[in-house]
């Protein structure tokens, strides 16, 4: 599903940064969000970078693009996925696909969730609002 180069990116990455995490998103995943958002070629393997926790120095490095058009880059992807910053663009990529059940084993246990489990129906339990007094 992913391009090539886009693999070879990742390996590169890889490399560059072993102590980096691996990331929690698998290809299949990664495939979904960027047709969800229309994303570029480039503009997926920045949020691939950023995602693992890369700054836009060492996006710019694996990448061999200047921090610039790295910036330029994130610009875009942040006004197509409608946040304003990098934990915000990878929590919403989670939420997304945890949304629409696309599951991968990549994913740790506590991201994944069964489609099956998927039930909007259920009712939050009424909160009562107690009364806070002050001990005498």
């Amino acid at each position: 599903m992913m391009n090539e180069e886009t693999q070879k990116i990742k390996t590169e990455s890889e490399t560059k940064r072993s102590n980096r995490p691996a990331g929690i998103l698998g290809e299949e995943q990664w495939h979904y969000i960027r047709n969800l958002y229309h994303l570029t070629a480039r503009e997926l393997q920045v949020a691939i970078l950023v995602c693992r926790s890369f700054d836009n120095k060492e996006i710019a490095d694996v990448l061999k693009i200047s921090p610039g058009t790295v910036k330029t880059h994130l610009r875009n992807i942040y006004r197509r996925v409608h946040v304003k910053s990098k934990i915000s663009l990878l929590l919403k990529f989670i939420e997304d696909i945890k949304e629409a059940g696309v599951s991968s084993e990549k994913m740790p246990p506590f991201l994944r969730i069964p489609i099956e489990e998927k039930n909007t129906t259920t009712q939050q339990p009424s909160r009562k609002i107690e009364k806070l007094t002050r001990p005498a």
